[in-house]
């Protein structure tokens, strides 16, 4: 996922490669198509464990590379998950929703797939609430968590990724997911910072890059994330 222009104003000393070692907590990395052909046995000889794979994004592109990263991750023994990113001045979040769930955002209690998650931030080409105000923002990330909600088979609430910067400003700080959706925040360095209100931890990481990939880490061990990928 992007590190968004904000995030890069951190200073250089956060933004430096991290180098990956082995360790007790589950690591992992999120690829879209700008990553293309991925090494995934690199990847988990260097201790990664888990995967977020770009799906779509709103209702008109997939991923060309999915098909073959999803595959590759799978094949290297990795659980591994897909993403959304947002678009909500272009269609509702029920549509896109639907259209994440048709195009590889499904989730199946097989231990190895981990929920799909929404990657809800900055407006890459336009305002940065994409002209929404914040309860109408609220209202479409319902939108789209009721929807992937009802699709998935043991009705499993999706992950939001995004930045404590962008929430507050777009979303007014809304406490309305924090019992109900997963948090996956963005915020590179050596630590989390203040998260979005209602939220008391962080369940995914990401805190920074290596060989130009982003890096995530787990807020749990290996069999916390295994029970994930079953919807516990």
């Amino acid at each position: 996922m992007r590190l968004t222009s904000l995030l890069l104003c951190i200073s250089a000393a956060l933004a430096e490669p991290i180098n990956i070692t082995k360790r007790s907590d589950p690591l992992g990395i999120d690829v879209s198509s700008h990553q293309g052909t991925v090494d995934w046995n690199s990847w988990k000889s260097k201790g990664v464990t888990f995967a977020y794979i770009k799906a779509t994004e709103g209702t008109t592109y997939t991923n060309p590379d999915f098909s073959a990263q999803y595959t590759g991750a799978t094949n290297a023994g990795l659980i591994r998950g897909s993403y959304h990113f947002a678009h909500p001045d272009s269609s509702t979040g029920a549509a896109q929703a639907s259209y994440f769930v048709k195009h590889g955002g499904g989730w199946s209690a097989d231990g190895i797939t981990l929920p799909g998650a929404l990657d809800i931030e900055y407006n890459p080409s336009g305002s940065e609430c994409y002209g929404l105000s914040a309860s109408s923002m609220v209202s479409w990330i319902k939108d789209f968590s009721n929807q992937y909600y009802s699709s998935t088979a043991r009705q499993l609430a999706q992950v939001i990724y995004t930045t404590t910067d962008w929430w507050k400003s777009c979303t007014g700080n809304s406490a309305s997911f924090a019992s109900t959706n997963p948090l996956w925040i963005a915020h590179p360095g050596s630590s989390i910072g203040t998260l979005p209100a209602g939220w008391s931890y962080t369940t995914f990481w990401q805190y920074g890059t290596s060989d130009n990939t982003d890096v995530d880490k787990f807020n749990g061990d290996s069999d916390g994330l295994k029970r994930m990928a079953l919807g516990s």
